[in-house]
């Protein structure tokens, strides 16, 4: 009788032990901030010629719920600062966009693709999610 009374509260000890554990886990996961995972990728020539087309490609994508996508492609360059080239249409998924265009003069220019979350198709405050390196293009 006492081998099955110690057996008993070995193994109730034992369990209590698990459960509680499992509960401090629980909640040390769900104290955890949770983390969207997004990127942004952008491609352009390192060089180019004065008159030829330059052609900038960039994708990105996030999986934050609640959001449509919209990727702009951003220029910085011969002293003008960061102003937006064009950007894709409002989507769920993952968002590409292509710009093309020439430099009349040498000298460098900068791009950076930049990824926002939008409420609806007419949102007027986006919310910036991701942006990209920026790749600099050598006009010679």
């Amino acid at each position: 009788m006492t081998r099955t009374k110690k057996t008993g509260m070995t193994a109730r000890g034992g369990r209590a032990a698990v459960i509680g554990a499992l509960g401090l886990a629980s909640v040390a996961l769900a104290a955890a901030p949770a983390f969207a995972k997004g990127s942004v990728e952008i491609s352009a020539p390192r060089t180019a010629q004065v008159g030829k087309t330059i052609t900038v490609t960039a994708h990105g994508g996030d999986d934050i719920a609640g959001y449509l996508h919209q990727l702009c492609l951003e220029e910085n360059g011969f002293g003008e600062g960061w102003h937006q080239e064009t950007c894709s249409a409002a989507v769920r998924g993952d968002a590409k966009v292509t710009a093309k265009g020439t430099s009349a003069r040498r000298g460098d220019l900068r791009f950076r693709a930049v990824l926002y979350g939008l409420t609806s198709k007419h949102d007027q405050k986006p919310v910036r999610l991701h942006a990209s390196d920026v790749v600099t293009v050598h006009v010679r």
